[in-house]
């Protein structure tokens, strides 16, 4: 049986590091580390290089369930897809392990919990935007495109919008909205 750790953090500001440490305290010679949101699993490479080489008698170990996923659905998935392959599930910080009854019963729980905890930082985001946007702080993110450099690059610089989405690294689809009868035969 080898033990195989996996860490994650949502932002690429946050530290791996105190994750790493856990799991090389808890005996994982291997550890699979990234920076992705938990609340969706599609883009998550190390996490599924990690299932894919996990094998029957393997564990695989992370510090809490909110490492792993933030939705029960995702978490509930994940726990099946390691259940068929033979491989149990252990958390250093919570009596978690999937190995055992109670630790079945209390990762179904842990995994509610993870689920209200993202539920409720999106409410409170939604709350807060739009009370900003009553106040009339909250303008939403800066635009990626200035419509006056795709007409400048259109009109001075005759490009074709082939040739101005790969300047400015866009989509060509995003030039045509700028660009008047561009698109039109």
């Amino acid at each position: 049986m080898t033990l195989y750790g996996y860490a994650r953090v949502s932002t690429t500001d946050q530290d791996l590091s105190l994750q790493e440490v856990a799991l090389r305290q808890a005996g994982c010679q291997v550890i699979r580390a990234e920076k992705k949101t938990g609340t969706q699993r599609e883009g998550r490479t190390e996490l599924e290089l990690l299932l894919q080489f996990l094998r029957p008698g393997d564990t695989l170990v992370i510090t809490r369930i909110d490492r792993l996923a933030r939705s029960l659905k995702d978490l509930q998935d994940l726990v099946h897809e390691l259940r068929v392959k033979g491989v149990s599930l252990r958390a250093t910080e919570q009596p978690v392990d999937t190995s055992t009854a109670a630790g079945k019963a209390f990762l179904d729980m842990l995994g509610v919990f993870a689920e209200f905890e993202t539920n409720l930082r999106r409410e409170r985001q939604i709350e807060g935007i739009a009370a900003a946007k009553a106040r009339g702080v909250y303008t939403g993110r800066k635009a990626k495109i200035d419509p006056e450099e795709v007409r400048r690059l259109h009109t001075e610089e005759r490009l074709s919008p082939t040739a101005i989405a790969r300047r400015l690294g866009i989509a060509r689809s995003s030039v045509y909205r700028f660009l008047p009868g561009a698109g039109q035969a």
